[in-house]
């Protein structure tokens, strides 16, 4: 195999690399509906906290923000952790 033969497939190699990589590149909207999805595992869990804790709070007598705060703290553990399965996986 003489050199230009082997300039010749290092070249090609390189074109489709280049090709397939373009290919695999996620576009604006895919990148987009991540984030959102991103988000939403997030910020779920947190509004379900703090909807719960302000059920059970106002169950109680006076005035109280304990059920509250604790749910709020741990609705956003839980969404951490969703967020850190969900990119884990993808």
């Amino acid at each position: 195999m003489d050199e230009h033969e082997k300039l010749r497939r290092s070249i090609e190699r390189q074109a489709k690399r280049m090709e397939q990589a373009e290919q695999d590149r996620p576009t604006l909207l895919s990148q987009t509906a991540f984030l959102g999805v991103l988000a939403l595992l997030l910020v779920i869990p947190v509004i379900v906290g703090a909807y719960l804790g302000r059920w059970l709070d106002g169950l109680t007598e006076g005035y109280s923000i304990h059920w509250t705060v604790s749910l709020i703290i741990i609705g956003v553990i839980v969404g951490i952790f969703n967020v850190y399965l969900f990119v884990r996986e993808h």
